[in-house]
C-alpha cells in the first residue's frame, strides 16, 4: 500500500466511533488514534533509511509483525475491559486495530511476516513485478492501485457523510448534535 493506509485508518475509527457513543473518550481522539494507528507500522521507514541504509526490507522490522498488533490489541482489549472509565485502553484499542489494519492491508501486495518470529516465511496476495523505475510506479500501474484508490474514495465518502454533505444522508455525528 501507497496511499491508502491513513484514509483505511480514517474508515476503521468512523465505524468505531458511531458504535462507541458512551465511551470515555472523545470521537476526535478515537479518530486520531485509529488514524495514526494505521501509518504507525510504516514509521520504521526512519530506521530502514537513516540506521539500516535500506539493508532489509522494512517489513520484517517487528512494527509490521502482525503478532506484535495482535498482542497489543489483546493488552488494549484487558486495558479497557478493566478501566472502562479511563480513555487510554479505548485509545490504544482504536490504535492497535489500526496496525493491524495497515499489516493485513500491506498482505495484499506487499510482503509480510506473518508468522514472525517464529517463522521466517514471506506472505502477499499477489506479487507486483519489478518492471520500472522509480520502484513505485509498479504499485501505481498495477491494478492494486485501484484498490488503494477504492479506499481512498471510502474514506472521501465517510468523511462526506459524517460531515452531512451528501444530498439524502442522514450523519448520525449531526443528528446528536442537535
Amino acid at each position: 500500500m501507497l496511499i491508502a493506509h491513513l484514509p483505511s485508518g480514517y474508515i476503521l475509527s468512523s465505524y468505531l466511533v458511531e458504535r462507541a457513543r458512551r465511551l470515555p473518550v472523545r470521537p476526535s481522539w478515537l479518530l486520531v488514534a485509529g488514524m495514526f494507528g494505521a501509518i504507525a507500522p510504516d514509521l520504521d521507514m526512519f530506521y530502514f533509511h537513516f540506521v539500516d541504509m535500506g539493508m532489509k526490507h522494512h517489513h520484517r522490522y517487528p512494527s509490521h509483525w502482525p503478532l506484535l498488533w495482535l498482542g497489543l490489541i489483546a493488552g488494549s482489549l484487558l486495558l479497557a475491559r478493566f478501566r472502562r472509565e479511563a480513555a487510554a485502553g479505548w485509545l490504544a484499542l482504536t490504535f492497535s486495530l489500526g496496525g493491524m489494519l495497515h499489516v493485513s492491508l500491506d498482505t495484499l501486495a506487499g510482503d509480510i511476516w506473518w508468522l514472525a518470529p517464529f517463522v521466517d516465511q514471506r506472505f502477499a496476495l499477489v506479487t507486483v513485478t519489478a518492471r520500472y523505475k522509480p520502484w513505485w510506479l509498479n504499485f501505481v500501474v498495477h491494478w492494486v492501485f485501484l484498490v488503494e484508490l477504492s479506499i481512498c474514495a471510502w474514506a472521501v465518502w465517510r468523511w462526506r457523510i459524517r460531515r452531512g454533505w451528501m444530498p439524502g444522508a442522514h450523519s448520525k455525528s449531526t443528528e446528536s448534535a442537535c
